[in-house]
Formats: structure tokens, C-alpha cells, sequence
């Protein structure tokens, strides 16, 4: 199927994936400990899109962390393919939201399932069940 507008596309998507049935695998799932010790560390780091709402990522987000959301609303998603727009396809690249318990993240499912049909086969989500507040910022992980 192809659709002319972000808009038209995204409620389709919406339609075809619902909020707590993801499209991403076991593998492309990262632990926030785990996630948290690569964020804190020295080596590389992939780049990092939250794909949230505005004022979430203004109070607290991961360092080095790109605000691109939020993706449930046309112009987030519009965000998110500006944001990605000149990284390697072959670049492995996380998305995280944490607005609300991830079954009910109306932004992490169409930013995945964009991030793939752009063309990227590395893409990770940061797994945070509660929130970004809850799973990550009271555990002492870095935030900025």
C-alpha cells in the first residue's frame, strides 16, 4: 500500500499495529542497566531519537539524545524521517519514548515500524515498561 500523506499513512499504521502488539523482535530490544552502561561509558555510542512528547524531553532525556516525536502525530512522524535523514542506513540507531507504560505508547511502534520502512535493519528500542521516569531516571541512569 502507498500513501500520499504522513498522516493518511501513520493511521494506517495505527490500524495494522495497535498499541501493545509490537513489530520489533526479542533482539532489537535493549535493556535500560545495559543501555545505561553504554550511555555512561567511553567507547561509541549509537545515536540515541526520542520519539516523545516535547515537554518529556525538555525536562529529562538521555545525553545526546535527538527530540524526534512525537511520531503518533503526522508532524512527529515527519520529525522522525528530518531527524533520520542523512544517517547510514547500515547504522544501528535506538528509539525510546517512556510517556507512559510502554503497552500504551502511542509513539514507539509507528517510529519503529517508520525507522524500517526508511530502510534501517539496526534499529533498537530502549525497553522502558513504565516510563522514562520510573525505568530510568530513578534508577540513577544519566540523564541530561
Amino acid at each position: 500500500m502507498i500513501f500520499r500523506t504522513p498522516f493518511i499513512a501513520f493511521f494506517a499504521f495505527a490500524l495494522l499495529v495497535p498499541a501493545g502488539q509490537d513489530p520489533w523482535a526479542p533482539d532489537d530490544v535493549l535493556a535500560p542497566a545495559k543501555f545505561a552502561a553504554v550511555v555512561g561509558g567511553k567507547g561509541e555510542k549509537p545515536p540515541v531519537y526520542y520519539v516523545g512528547f516535547n515537554v518529556l524531553y525538555r525536562s529529562k532525556h538521555i545525553p545526546g539524545a535527538v527530540f524526534a516525536g512525537p511520531v503518533s502525530k503526522p508532524e512527529g512522524l515527519e520529525l522522525l524521517k528530518q531527524s533520520l535523514k542523512d544517517v547510514p542506513r547500515d547504522s544501528e540507531i535506538v528509539l525510546y519514548c517512556g510517556c507512559c507504560p510502554i503497552d500504551k505508547c502511542p509513539n514507539l511502534r509507528p517510529a519503529f515500524q517508520a525507522a524500517r520502512d526508511l530502510g534501517f535493519k539496526r534499529v533498537r528500542v530502549l525497553m522502558l515498561p513504565t516510563s522514562f521516569g520510573i525505568d530510568w531516571v530513578e534508577k540513577g541512569y544519566p540523564y541530561e
